[in-house]
């Protein structure tokens, strides 16, 4: 990424989450519920149901709002059943597009995508056809101030760490350490960490392009338009796209 963009990402992110707030909250509760439905009620054992959580808690969701989500898919075994599936396609200007989602009803989810996808000047591809342009990492953001460069050095590489990267100050702002970790590694870190009282920001698991997207400007700002418009459908979990980060961050203003 260039420049200040790490930063101008999380910072980008966590807006749009603020604006989103209650849908994201609705869609937090329903990864906790599958995941404690499907692996039990106990985050220490059930590390689905870990990582539901603490993308609840980055998304500042109430610890009460969060153990009630628990304690209904731990204790509802004739709920709704849902599946994990995973949906690529190509937006405006070519960008790839990942679609993680939840369902109880595919084919509701396929076709409410397509259409989305179609009516925002992209469309959806078969399985396989971008994801070869995405490496699925673990990723760890911890607030400038909260450690030094020695300490995460000392406790995220003997965790198995596979790169940190240093903040990068935008302004004011002091920026953030990024830990960029392999998949089976990332609980190992994040562990790590706690264990040693160095506070995260923000973390989990990514599907990170290793291609990246620079259309126009106009092909970005659809592009854009096209991401909340899939991120509205209430089955969708994630979205995941290669469009320069800088750019994304300026075709929404």
């Amino acid at each position: 990424m260039a420049g200040h963009s790490k930063w101008a990402n999380i910072r980008h992110r966590k807006e749009r989450q603020d604006k989103k707030k209650g849908k994201i909250w609705s869609k937090c509760s329903k990864a906790i519920m599958a995941a404690a439905r499907a692996g039990g009620g106990d985050p220490d054992t059930n590390l689905a149901l870990r990582y539901a959580i603490d993308e609840a808690r980055y998304a500042n969701m109430p610890k009460d709002t969060i153990q009630r989500a628990v304690d209904k898919g731990s204790g509802a075994a004739d709920g709704a059943g849902f599946e994990e599936i995973v949906y690529e396609g190509y937006g405006p200007g070519g960008v790839a597009i990942i679609v993680d989602t939840l369902t109880d009803n595919r084919t509701r989810t396929v076709n409410d995508l397509r259409y989305v996808f179609s009516k925002g000047g992209g469309s959806m591809g078969n399985a396989g056809s971008v994801a070869f342009m995405f490496e699925t990492k673990g990723r760890v953001f911890i607030e400038a101030s909260k450690t030094t460069e020695e300490q995460l050095m000392e406790v995220a590489l003997e965790a198995g760490a596979e790169d940190i990267e240093a903040p990068e100050a935008d302004g004011d702002e002091e920026g953030f350490w990024v830990i960029t970790t392999e998949r089976t590694d990332y609980h190992n870190v994040r562990q790590a960490l706690e264990k040693a009282e160095i506070e995260v920001s923000e973390g989990g698991i990514d599907k990170i392009p290793n291609v990246i997207a620079k259309p126009t400007e106009e092909e970005a700002q659809k592009l854009m338009a096209l991401i909340d418009a899939i991120e509205d459908n209430e089955d969708v979990q994630k979205v995941y796209h290669n469009l320069d980060e800088d750019m994304a961050a300026a075709a929404e203003g």
